[in-house]
């Protein structure tokens, strides 16, 4: 057999190996149930490890899955992979590395405050990163990044209201331990969702329509009239962020209006840089203050 071929069939042999052994002695593993942040990292990662390994026969991603869930038992310190570790096409890293920046900016607030979406945003964002590589299965592409966006907007959420509790503002309704709903009541007892945006942008995910849909199908019925109110982090002029604002919250009404509501029951509203829901420094960014708020107006 030539040197090559043999060179090339060991060096599989090798990696195969490698990839087995950290998935084994995950897989071996006893289950419990997940109570801190390093817990819910090593079950997050072996769900993944365990999917790529039984059911995509994806022994690479099975491997970086499986170390991560491994190395979860020894330190807190887990972090996406970071964007250059990658092979993603030219059209994608822009919108990953917008992702990658958002979570590192709340990561140390998320940590304490909410653990589990935090383990499930950096998981996510690892599979949404490794599926955008290969580039061919759409599906899962668009399942790990609905995940990651899902779990941030869960984050900003739970950031919002341990700020606002601290000035006794907001009293956000708790769906379970781990979770809390973006609709939540004001100060005025309003029913309000809470729409976040990425970084000087004014366009909305797949996953924030979805929340706008599910207020309207829940709450359509009994408001009348909204007022539509768009937020900007600090980052910039004023005058630049009261403008993007308004884009926001135009943008948002569009929405409502392609579910039904008319426009004349729709008044919007630009606050730019005002009525943080965080407080931060001038020329901050913060990504729980990217928001828009669709609020019941009567």
């Amino acid at each position: 057999m030539h040197l090559k071929t043999l060179t090339l069939i060991s060096t599989v042999i090798i990696l195969l190996g490698g990839c087995s052994s950290s998935y084994k002695k995950l897989s071996k593993m006893e289950e419990k149930k997940p109570y801190n942040f390093q817990e819910y990292l090593l079950s997050e990662y072996k769900k993944k490890a365990t999917f790529e390994a039984e059911v995509m026969h994806d022994w690479n991603s099975a491997k970086l899955y499986s170390e991560k869930a491994l190395k979860s038992l020894e330190t807190d310190k887990i972090y996406p992979e970071d964007i250059s570790y990658w092979k993603l096409p030219d059209r994608n890293i822009k919108e990953i590395n917008i992702a990658y920046d958002n979570l590192l900016a709340i990561y140390d607030d998320a940590k304490e405050i909410d653990p589990f979406n935090l383990a499930r945003a950096i998981s996510s964002l690892d599979c949404w990163s490794e599926q955008q590589e290969e580039n061919w299965q759409t599906w899962d592409i668009n399942r790990c990044k609905d995940d990651f966006l899902n779990a941030v907007h869960n984050i900003y959420q739970k950031i919002t209201s341990e700020d606002n509790n601290k000035n006794n503002n907001t009293n956000l309704e708790q769906t379970s331990r781990d979770e809390v709903t973006v609709v939540t009541k004001n100060k005025n007892k309003e029913l309000m969702q809470i729409i976040y945006f990425d970084f000087d942008k004014f366009d909305l995910s797949y996953v924030s329509k979805s929340k706008i849909k599910l207020f309207i199908d829940k709450y359509g019925s009994i408001i009348n009239e909204y007022i539509v109110v768009g937020h900007t982090d600090t980052k910039g002029t004023k005058n630049y962020n009261l403008s993007l604002s308004i884009k926001r919250a135009e943008v948002v009404r569009d929405i409502l209006i392609s579910y039904g509501i008319k426009k004349n029951n729709i008044k919007i509203l630009g606050k730019g840089e005002e009525s943080l829901a965080v407080n931060t420094p001038d020329n901050t960014k913060q990504p729980a203050n990217r928001r828009v708020e669709i609020k019941k107006t009567n």
